[in-house]
């Protein structure tokens, strides 16, 4: 157990993170065993021994901010996990029956829980911070860009493929007066869009992308294609490519990242995204390019680090609400909750995750596509 302490003591401190120190980033150890824990579990044991008190430090965003520039995945946490690794590159893991699950777990935890988190419109996707000083202008800014980039017209007829709780849609509508078709794989999801937006313009229903066959003028997915998995994308981008006209754009919105494996995070994996995937644009183009032409391609990655804190601001003053509902709302969701929100928001700072928006077209855009920003 020594040996363990003194080596992880040894690899933080190369990282300026001390083991027990008093800076805010500084890990305080709390059980004689989280070192063992870590070292033979990885991130699946680093983040469920969080769960279990058994560490904490007072800004957790900048210790894995500080613990990814230094590398110290590949040193300390970078477990293998070798059942989901096997599973991951033998079998299908977002097939049509698994591509439900995701909604049942995660989606589908409560209105009150994401009513607290997100802003007023209720978009579950990285915000555009650009000119905004809070969330709601930066989340009305990043629904703004969307349109501009894909040059909505009244009367086009747009498909929202993962359209969340209908924040894209509802917007859409109401100021480029679209119609605008959504499709969601959480019944709770699509429950609270239909109720909020009740224009004719807004149609939202709960289906898998696969069974879509109808065209549209615009096609706009954000933040579902992290669901979709590597063995999926050519089916991916062959279904939007025929629901898609001739004349017409798809902006597609992504987190990525630099890793080319496919195996998923194993603490994401159990307790927040099952079967979820993030991609790299090695394993995204191939198929792509396949059906379509990429007019532009932006990264604001930072964002989502701002996004990501205002989120957790946002929960953490709304937990005495929640903790008092009947529910899952206990202290160690919160740890949990609270772990999700931070170590992705460090891994964006850290930029280990980027965000990105690819607009894409059929057969390209006559004279060129005109870049916004």
């Amino acid at each position: 157990m020594l040996d363990l302490s003194k080596k992880m003591t040894d690899l933080l401190a190369s990282a300026d993170i001390q083991v027990n120190g008093v800076r805010a980033w500084d890990l305080q150890v709390r059980h004689e065993s989280f070192f063992k824990r870590v070292f033979t579990q990885g991130l699946l044991g680093l983040g469920e021994a969080y769960m279990d008190g058994w560490w904490d430090v007072d800004e957790l965003d900048q210790f894995i901010c500080k613990a990814l520039s230094s590398d110290l995945r590949n040193q300390i946490i970078r477990c293998k996990h070798l059942p989901l690794v096997l599973l991951a590159k033998f079998t299908n893991m977002q097939t049509l029956t698994r591509a439900y699950q995701v909604g049942e777990q995660h989606y589908n935890l409560g209105h009150e829980l994401f009513e607290c988190m997100l802003d007023d419109r209720m978009t579950y996707t990285c915000a555009f911070w650009k000119k905004a000083q809070d969330l709601d202008a930066a989340q009305m800014a990043k629904l703004d860009l969307v349109c501009q980039k894909l040059d909505l017209k009244p009367g086009q007829h747009v498909l929202d493929i993962g359209c969340g709780w209908g924040s894209f849609a509802g917007f859409a509508a109401e100021y480029y007066g679209v119609k605008v078709t959504g499709i969601t794989i959480s019944t709770d999801q699509a429950e609270y869009a239909s109720q909020r937006y009740t224009d004719p313009s807004v149609n939202i229903y709960v289906k898998d992308y696969r069974l879509l066959n109808q065209q549209f003028d615009h096609i706009v997915s954000l933040g579902m294609f992290e669901h979709v998995g590597v063995k999926n994308y050519a089916q991916y981008f062959e279904v939007a490519a025929r629901c898609l006209k001739n004349d017409g754009l798809f902006l597609l919105h992504t987190i990525g990242c630099h890793d080319q494996t496919s195996a998923p995070n194993p603490w994401i994996h159990k307790y927040i995204f099952p079967n979820g995937t993030v991609p790299s644009l090695s394993r995204l183009t191939p198929e792509l390019e396949k059906v379509f032409v990429l007019e532009d391609l932006h990264n604001f990655g930072a964002d989502y680090d701002y996004t990501l804190t205002a989120w957790f601001e946002n929960f953490d003053r709304h937990w005495p609400k929640l903790k008092r509902l009947k529910g899952n709302y206990d202290e160690r969701f919160y740890r949990m909750w609270k772990y999700y929100l931070l170590t992705c928001a460090g891994a964006f700072r850290a930029r280990e995750l980027q965000l990105w928006q690819l607009v894409l077209s059929k057969h390209g855009v006559p004279e060129g596509y005109k870049r916004i920003v």
